[in-house]
């Protein structure tokens, strides 16, 4: 079964078994603008809840993109060295950025489901 969960930051993770796939939300990739550049991570990089797991660069901006959860990343998305405007066009599905290995699913807890997501977006 796989679970679809939002944080505070924007950012999305779909869990699948132990592996999620990560990217930006609708709501960043507009805050953004036209996305120009993306760096993912590599493959066999461990990640750490909160610190620097990709950098997306825009018209307006560059910012990182933080890890969700404690992994080690499986595949970062080669498609967008290529082809950055995929954040812009389809940012929850051929735009995401990375998949991980999750090494402590609890850290998912905290996480919103798109219902909460949803409001809190309304909120801001």
């Amino acid at each position: 079964m796989s679970e679809l969960k939002f944080s505070e930051e924007h950012e999305w993770i779909l869990v699948e078994g132990d592996i999620g796939t990560v990217g930006i939300t609708e709501f960043a990739q507009e805050q953004l603008g036209d996305v120009v550049f993306v760096e993912v991570p590599e493959e066999g990089k461990e990640l750490e809840k909160g610190g620097e797991a990709a950098v997306v660069e825009s018209v307006k901006a560059a910012s990182e993109v933080y890890a969700i959860c404690d992994g080690e990343v499986v595949e970062g998305n080669e498609a967008l060295a290529d082809e950055p405007s995929l954040v812009n066009s389809d940012p929850m599905g051929k735009g995401w950025f990375y998949k991980a290995k999750i090494s402590d699913p609890s850290q998912l807890d905290d996480l919103m489901d798109a219902a909460a997501y949803k409001a809190f977006v309304e909120g801001l």
